[in-house]
């Protein structure tokens, strides 16, 4: 299996239950790992047969300026999910990290896997 990734992929939006969490941005990292439908790309060398990296990123950006998610797991799932059924991707692996939210911690959060029913 191939698998491409994006480490350290920090983006602010809105996340939260308490009301200041619906006001203020938060910077939230993701790290994402995605198996890729198929090898063509690694034998052909076009990017016409490989899974582009940055629509993966605007996607992302699309999903978190269009929706307010309460918990970092809603916000996980939902682009685990756009990722599974958009780029045709078998399996995905996704971390997603609050940063610097409690003193002393440096990231909290949640990583999940997901693949293809």
């Amino acid at each position: 299996m191939d698998i491409i990734f994006l480490k350290e992929f920090r983006i602010k939006t809105l996340i939260g239950i308490y009301p200041w969490e619906r006001k203020i941005p938060q910077t939230i990292e993701l790290n994402i790992e995605i198996a890729l439908p198929s090898r063509q790309a690694g034998m052909s060398d076009r990017i016409e047969d490989a899974l582009d990296y940055s629509q993966v990123v605007h996607r992302i950006n699309a999903i978190l300026d269009q929706q307010h998610f309460s918990l970092l797991e809603a916000l996980t799932e939902n682009i685990a999910q756009m990722i599974l059924i958009e780029f045709d991707s078998p399996w995905v692996k996704i971390s997603a990290a609050k940063l610097d939210v409690i003193p002393g911690v440096k990231q909290l959060g949640i990583c999940i896997e997901r693949s293809q029913s």
